[in-house]
């Protein structure tokens, strides 16, 4: 007598949410986890201040040379440029490639907000790679070396700011940079078992949502700054190099009430 099957097992419904990063699953755990939190430190810190000192362009040329020339004379500032910026920015943006290029979108089937949320992520993230490649490589490394020449650095951006393709492309990409560094906290939060449970991660959203808002529009309000008439035409440089100063000869007569010295041998 045939016996009948055992009935399927229910089909196990796809995760929803963020699950967070856990030990033993595959060799990619360590990889994922520095992912992560470079994303967070060195280079959001970065961001951060980035923005930040750029702001500072709303006080004129000459505040913002003085910006840009504190931040490099700060000791071994190369090295930590090196070390805090470019090696990690580097790491994140080559493991976030790979990432996306394994990773494959599924909002056509399950359209959830956090799917969506996620794509964006891999967007702006390579969006804000595109920008961050021609920015520093114009502003730090062609044209006028700004570690040199700190009072250039108002008119060298204002001057790239003149082509509306070039301020177009600015204003996108801090757009999309904020935004992935705010949605990244929440990733971070998410998956290092700081926010656990939806209530927690429902409230920290709000907080990373304001505080993505605010760096946005003081981003966007430094870019107005740079082309808005009140600092139109800046000098090319506020802070030109300063000719040595001159040795004055010394008093042929001696100050009043002081002593003179002994006359020399070929005067006697």
């Amino acid at each position: 007598m045939a016996t009948a099957a055992p009935p399927a097992p229910p089909a196990t419904p796809p995760l929803r949410g963020v699950q967070p990063l856990r030990a033993g699953e595959g060799h990619s755990f360590f990889w994922r986890k520095l992912h992560s939190l470079t994303g967070i430190v060195p280079i959001g810190a970065f961001l951060v201040e980035h923005i930040v000192s750029n702001f500072e362009a709303i006080n004129g040329p000459l505040a913002y040379a003085q910006q840009v020339k504190f931040l490099n004379s700060l000791p071994l500032v190369r090295l930590l440029e090196w070390a805090f910026i470019f090696i990690p920015l580097a790491y994140h943006a080559g493991y976030g490639v790979f990432i996306w290029l394994r990773g494959r979108s599924n909002v056509n089937v399950y359209p959830w907000a956090g799917n969506y949320m996620y794509l964006t992520q891999r967007v702006t993230g390579l969006i804000a790679l595109a920008y961050i490649t021609q920015h520093v490589w114009r502003q730090r490394f062609s044209g006028v070396m700004l570690p040199e020449h700190p009072g250039a650095a108002f008119h060298k951006v204002q001057m790239e700011l003149q082509n509306p393709w070039m301020l177009a492309i600015y204003v996108i990409a801090m757009i999309a940079t904020t935004w992935h560094f705010a949605y990244g906290v929440w990733l971070f939060a998410a998956k290092w078992g700081i926010t656990p449970g939806d209530k927690a991660r429902k409230r920290f959203g709000y907080v990373c949502a304001a505080g993505g808002a605010g760096l946005c529009l003081m981003g966007l309000i430094s870019i107005w700054a740079f082309v808005g008439p009140k600092y139109a035409n800046a000098p090319e440089d506020v802070m030109p190099p300063q000719p040595p100063g001159v040795t004055m000869p010394a008093p042929e007569n001696p100050v009043p009430g002081s002593t003179n010295p002994e006359p020399s041998s070929l005067q006697r």
